[in-house]
């Protein structure tokens, strides 16, 4: 059986690494991490959203890691 994106995205956060849109995209096949993180949140799994601005076009996004309780 194959594992979500939800799962895959979860264990990749459990091992402490930080998620950001590109890195999603690569390795889970998820364009649309902020989705992904909603549906984990509503499971009530502690994820933090920290802002970036890109340096070359000034668009911000988001990178995610999980909540140490």
């Amino acid at each position: 059986m194959s594992r979500t994106q939800c799962e895959m995205i979860l264990e990749y956060l459990k091992s402490g690494k930080v998620l950001d849109p590109i890195t999603s995209w690569k390795e889970f096949g998820s364009y649309r991490l902020s989705a992904r993180i909603k549906d984990l949140r509503d499971k009530n799994i502690p994820i933090e959203t920290i802002r970036k601005v890109h340096p070359k076009t000034g668009s911000s996004y988001g990178v995610y890691r999980l909540i140490n309780e």
